[in-house]
């Protein structure tokens, strides 16, 4: 089985999944998330939910996630994108968020990732499951 989809964003979260917070409660550590990463989820959660197979993968799949950024002033349409966010951190919460809605029973059957970010004219994450 192959699901292939691209969800067009005006303004991709930028939001990671590092950016969790810590506090402590009654003397021990709690880890919250601040809103900025709850409206990130949140997102992200509504444009995948539109995708979600009806029911998870079973074995070993290769994620192949593209994130293409809004291209601006001497950025070009392909262009590699070099700056925030770390590729690795949202690629997290994105995984996070697949495996919340049943792309797949655990984000550990993820046996290939291939992740890149552009610069694009047209911005928004295009996402290629397979299964391997």
């Amino acid at each position: 089985m192959t699901i292939e989809f691209f969800m067009p964003m005006q303004k991709i979260p930028t939001t990671t999944h590092q950016q969790k917070q810590v506090t402590v409660r009654n003397g021990k550590p709690a880890f919250y998330e601040p809103e900025d990463l709850k409206t990130a989820r949140s997102k992200l959660m509504a444009h995948l939910g539109k995708h979600a197979p009806d029911k998870p993968l079973n074995g070993p799949v290769r994620l192949i996630v593209k994130w293409c950024f809004q291209a601006a002033g001497l950025h070009k349409n392909g262009e590699y994108k070099t700056t925030k966010p770390d590729l690795d951190n949202s690629n997290k919460l994105l995984q996070d968020c697949m495996t919340k809605l049943d792309f797949w029973k655990d984000d550990n059957q993820v046996a290939s990732l291939i992740a890149e970010k552009f610069w694009a004219d047209v911005p928004g994450i295009y996402i290629k499951i397979e299964e391997v």
